[in-house]
Order: structure tokens, then C-alpha cells, then sequence
């Protein structure tokens, strides 16, 4: 077939995602196969029919004490005034903790209870009663009794169970190979010589296994295949002989090179090409030769979300278990949603845990970010019939992480930095349920964190033009009223981040708009931006005399970032980041780094324990080795209770 000919389409419809589910359940059609494997081995493996005991638990009367048996009937004439002596071998049997019960006796005293006279005679003062202190026969399990149904996950103390119920060897369901196809002329392997612009390293594939694998599947990674549509064709017809479930990673959408849906098409059936879901939406959904295909894109984020929704419930019906459901927690958002009607929108959350509420805020939604996913704490789920949420609203959020990790994390806002980073690690060390959450949002929307109560801690550098003084003025204008409290933290040299060489010979922002530098700008309210924005002023420059004035980037990095790959870029950052990158820095200004929080965190356990980490001569010690930094030690915090 000439796929060059096939005539462009968009998608074959946006069904909503429930339907293309139950479809595709419906169409998986395989008798689950079943195996026998070693009990010892079968940790996480299901059940493939119900297990029965060979024998009992215990098959024999046991002493469930260290002791003597006795005859219960020959014992109840002692008492504290009438002290009973049994002879060794007639009267009694000295037994340990799950000896056998010689006969005739039918009962066991601990030993606590018994007062040795000599090597042949002991004395009680206490009777026994009929099998006190015995483990009768099958007290756990009685032999032909069904330890296990079919459909059960073996857990670490069922194996025990098991192997004590004398059964060495399992029936246990097969697990379900799912061959994973990544496709695409852009992919190379990690370990690739050298990664050309327009290459893309293929990591997709691992994590499908690793998603496959956790869900009870067993995973078949085949190398990357070219965008051939003959020899996807061939490796689809290959893994449908050998496959139970075929999952194909990327050419889902409708672009030139898109080829799936064809082929899928030509050699089997395709029951849905796209749903109504964001992101995620060109999941194509179908069947070669008996066997279910899921084609899922490119994108990492969108991929994740397609291979949950239709591979994990096809893996646990062919196991024939039910499908794991997330805790869930009711969060207040920080921050407004805004989607659209007919899709659902799965939107990544950070999480925090402020003043004795949960507070979450989105992470980027662009399908490619997978460290979005990475850091995400929880899934919000907007539903179809609704066009998104209102800052301030309550929401149910889907949780990616445990609650008590969620409680414990201190939640910082504000403008970047990178020593935060080396923070959280130095908390994680000390407290090992414990970490910061931080989102770089730009020191503006840091106070309003704090003045919202969604955050912690607020990273901020704000220079008030006006007065070359440092935050103060903001913290008095948008926090009046609030017990809160600024630590001085750092010292820190912004400057101009430049390539290597500073080929364009920049020194100033006058520079930067003479030689029509591209310029990489950080978001409103950072305090970087308000810092260029001066520059801007002083040297009477407006910002369309800046090429790139509105190209915006929410960390130092980014900033660095962008101008690593551009020979006539610029930006303003910190020193730390240029180095990061290999780049040159031209300092401009020495600023205060301070971080900003409410008086009741900063007295808090969590307070105390954040400042003696920053104050702690071993973090000082690796802040400064970076460059371009100064921990401000033995900070003094500035209490800024105002009246209304």
C-alpha cells in the first residue's frame, strides 16, 4: 500500500474516554494462560485457582509454652496449701515452645509455674485445665481448608501460609507479555556517541516496562523502529504473534509521518482514534489478529496518561484482578484552572500542607515536561461538564505520592534559586520523612503565597526602584497586618548571562538593545525582571527597545539555558547558573536573597530545623563553594508586625 497517497485526517472522532475503555475491555478477548512456578518465587504473582492446604497448621498437639505437660485430672488437688510433686516421666514431660504433646498428657504449664525440687521432681501449687497452653491440631489452618482464591496477589505472609500448608509449587495466572514498539527517525538510544539538534534519546520505552512490570505485565522492549511504515507493519505482525497486548509509541496523531492508524487499520481493526481528554488525546485504540493495540504518543506526559488508562485495565482484567484506585484529598487551589468544555483535563498538582489544609497549585500542562509528572503530588481530574475552577475552590485531587509525605514537606514559593535544591537535600539527610516542595512562581507571587497562606516559605528579591532598598517595601505594602517574619538568607551576584567569549561584547543593557541581542526575559513579578526592568530605566530604554522583551522563562537555569544555545543570546541571572552552563557572566548588581515566611512557621519544629540547616557550617560550606553566593550567617530576622 502507498501510505504516501492516504489522505489527511485529523481524527476519526473525540470520544469520551470511559467509552473508549469499556470498548477496548470488551474486545480483549484472551483466555488467561496459567503456570506453575516455586512458592518462593511467587511473591506479587495472582492466583491462577484456589490453593488448599495439604496438611494442618499444626498437624500435630503442640506446646504453645515452655514448660511441662501434664495429665490436667492428676493436678487439681494443688493449691498454695497443698503444693503438688509430679515425677519426671510419669506425671510429667518437660516440653519446649512447639514440642509435640507426648502422650497420655493433655495439658502444658509454664515453666514459670513450676518450682524445680530436683532432676526427677518439680512441685505446682496451681491446677491445670483439659489442654490449656496446647495448640490443637488445625488451630491456624485445617488440611483441605482454601487458603487462597483465585485472583489473589501473593503477599510476603501468604507465602509463609502457603509453604506451611506443604505447598511448594503454584498455580499461578501467566503474566501477559505487552510488546512496546517506540517508533520515530528523531530516536536514538541513551548511550548514543553524540546527540545531534533534532535527536531525541527514546526513554519512553523504559518507563512503559517499568509501568507494565509494577502492574503485573511482562514487558518486551523491542528497539527503536524508523518511520517505515513496511517495517512497523512487519514488527506489528510479529508482535501480535507473540504478544498478548501491543503497545506503539508515537505516530498516534495526524501528522505526515503519522502512519499507525493506517496500518493498524489495513492489517486489523481500529475501534477509536482519539478521545476527549487532554492531554493525551491521539490515542489510537485496536486489534491485529486477536491481539489489542494501544498506539499512544509521542509526548512522555501524554503517553503515561493513554498507557494507564488502556493498557493497565486490560492487564488487570487479563489477570483478573480489580484496578488499584489512588487515595484522594480535598485541596484548595492556589492558583485559578481554566479548560474546556467536552474534554477532561488531567492537570499535575504540587501539594502542600499549610496551616492544617492542603493546598495545591498546577505544574506546566505541556504534554513533553515529563518532570512535571516527576514532581507532581496528585492528578486533578476536571470533568468534561465543567470549564475549570476558580482560585480559592475546594477540588479532589488524585494522589501520585503518600499523604504523610505530602504533610511533611515544607512548601516553598517565590523566586528560584538553586540553593534551595541543596536545602532539600541536606533536610532529607537529617529527617528522612521530611523534603521542600518549591515552585519557582517569581517573588511576587511569593508574598502572595504567603499572604494567601499556601506556602511556607517565600523566596524573594524584590528591589524597590525607588528607594535601591531590598523587599521591605513590598512585604509592608501587601502584607499589612500579618505577624510575618524575613530572614536574610543570601548574598547573590546577578549579572549578564552571556555565551561563551561574550562574542557580542556586552556590558550593559544598553548593549543588549544596540546589538539586538536575543534576550531572555524571566515572568512578571520576578525579582530578576524588576531588576532588568531598572536597568532598562537608567538607561533610558524602553522594553521595545529589547529583541525578546516578552520571551519569559521561570528559572535561572532556563534563562541560561536558552542562551547556551545562542550565539546572540543574553539574559540576567545568577552567577551559579551561568557557571551551570559553561557560560560567561558579567556581573551587574549584588542583591538580597531573603526568604519570607509567617512568624507561627518560623517558631514552628519545622522552622527551627530549616534555620539551623541554613546556619549549619557544612551547608554554608557548599553554598559558597558554588560561586556567587554569600550565606548571610548568624541572620537576624526582621519581625514585620504592621498596623492596619
Amino acid at each position: 500500500m502507498n501510505y504516501k497517497n492516504f489522505k489527511r485526517k485529523i481524527y476519526l472522532e473525540d470520544k469520551p474516554r470511559a467509552q473508549a475503555r469499556e470498548e477496548i475491555l470488551a474486545a480483549h478477548s484472551l483466555t488467561p494462560e496459567k503456570e506453575e512456578i516455586a512458592t518462593s518465587t511467587s511473591l506479587g504473582r495472582v492466583t491462577a485457582e484456589p490453593i488448599f492446604a495439604r496438611v494442618s497448621m499444626p498437624h500435630y498437639h503442640a506446646s504453645a509454652m515452655d514448660g511441662i505437660a501434664v495429665v490436667a485430672e492428676s493436678t487439681y488437688q494443688a493449691h498454695e496449701q497443698n503444693p503438688l510433686r509430679l515425677k519426671r516421666g510419669e506425671e510429667f514431660s518437660y516440653v519446649d515452645t512447639g514440642n509435640a504433646i507426648p502422650s497420655p498428657f493433655n495439658a502444658v504449664i509454664m515453666i514459670e509455674h513450676v518450682d524445680v525440687i530436683d532432676e526427677d521432681t518439680i512441685e505446682i501449687i496451681e491446677p491445670a485445665t483439659p489442654w490449656q497452653h496446647i495448640r490443637p491440631i488445625g488451630e491456624d489452618v485445617v488440611q483441605e481448608e482454601m487458603l487462597f482464591p483465585q485472583g489473589h496477589i501473593l503477599r510476603p505472609a501468604d507465602l509463609g501460609v502457603l509453604l506451611a500448608g506443604q505447598q511448594t509449587v503454584i498455580p499461578v495466572t501467566k503474566k501477559p507479555v505487552v510488546t512496546i514498539i517506540p517508533t520515530g527517525n528523531e530516536l536514538v538510544d541513551a548511550d548514543a556517541a553524540e546527540l545531534a539538534p533534532g535527536k531525541i534519546i527514546e526513554f519512553n520505552g523504559s518507563v512503559f516496562a517499568g509501568f507494565i512490570q509494577d502492574w503485573g505485565g511482562e514487558p518486551v522492549l523491542h528497539p527503536i523502529v524508523k518511520d517505515e511504515p513496511e517495517k512497523i507493519k512487519e514488527v506489528l505482525l510479529e508482535a501480535a504473534e507473540t504478544s498478548d497486548i501491543i503497545v506503539i509509541n508515537a505516530g498516534s496523531s495526524a501528522g505526515s509521518k503519522d502512519y499507525t492508524v493506517h496500518i493498524i487499520g489495513e492489517i486489523g481493526e481500529v475501534f477509536t482514534h482519539g478521545v476527549a481528554a487532554r492531554p493525551g488525546k491521539p490515542v489510537i485504540l485496536g486489534k491485529i489478529n486477536g491481539k489489542i493495540v494501544v498506539g499512544v504518543p509521542g509526548y512522555p506526559v501524554s503517553a503515561y496518561l493513554a498507557l494507564e488508562w488502556f493498557v493497565r485495565p486490560l492487564i488487570c482484567k487479563y489477570l483478573q484482578i480489580p484496578e488499584p484506585k489512588r487515595q484522594t484529598v480535598t485541596v484548595k487551589l492556589g492558583r485559578r484552572i481554566v479548560s474546556s468544555m467536552g474534554a477532561e483535563d488531567f492537570v499535575r498538582m504540587n501539594i502542600g500542607y499549610v496551616n492544617g489544609q492542603f493546598v495545591a497549585n498546577p505544574l506546566t500542562r505541556a504534554a513533553g515536561v515529563t518532570m512535571s509528572y516527576v514532581r507532581a503530588d496528585g492528578m486533578l481530574i476536571v470533568p468534561t461538564n465543567i470549564i475549570g475552577y476558580e482560585q480559592g475552590d475546594l477540588a479532589e485531587v488524585e494522589l501520585l505520592r503518600p499523604l504523610e509525605e505530602i504533610k511533611n514537606a515544607i512548601v516553598f514559593c517565590g523566586s528560584h534559586d538553586l540553593t534551595i535544591d541543596l536545602l532539600s537535600s541536606r533536610l532529607k539527610r537529617v529527617r528522612t520523612d521530611m523534603k521542600i516542595v518549591s515552585s519557582h512562581v517569581g517573588s511576587m507571587a511569593g508574598i502572595m503565597a504567603i499572604r494567601k497562606g499556601e506556602a511556607h516559605v517565600a523566596g524573594i528579591h524584590l528591589l524597590d526602584p525607588s528607594t535601591k532598598e531590598y523587599n521591605l517595601s513590598y512585604i509592608n505594602k501587601f502584607l499589612a497586618g500579618q505577624d510575618v517574619i524575613l530572614y536574610p538568607f543570601l548574598k547573590r551576584k546577578q549579572g549578564w548571562i552571556l555565551p561563551k567569549g561574550n562574542p557580542l561584547g556586552i556590558e550593559t543593557a544598553a548593549d543588549i538593545a544596540r546589538v539586538h541581542a536575543n534576550y531572555v526575559n524571566r515572568q512578571k513579578g520576578a525579582g530578576t525582571r524588576i531588576l532588568f526592568d531598572l536597568l532598562l530605566e537608567e538607561g533610558c530604554l524602553t522594553p521595545d527597545d529589547i529583541t525578546g522583551y516578552d520571551r519569559e522563562m521561570f528559572s535561572h537555569l532556563a534563562v541560561a539555558a536558552e542562551v547556551n544555545g545562542d550565539a546572540h543570546g543574553a539574559g540576567l541571572g545568577i552567577y551559579p547558573a551561568a557557571k551551570a552552563m559553561d557560560l560567561d557572566f558579567v556581573p551587574v548588581a549584588d542583591e538580597e536573597y531573603d526568604l519570607l515566611m509567617t512568624r507561627s512557621f518560623y517558631e514552628s519544629e519545622s522552622g527551627r530545623l530549616l534555620i539551623s540547616l541554613i546556619q549549619s557550617a557544612d551547608f554554608i560550606a557548599q553554598v559558597e563553594k558554588i560561586g556567587g553566593y554569600q550565606v548571610i550567617e548568624n541572620a537576624k530576622p526582621k519581625c514585620l508586625l504592621k498596623e492596619v
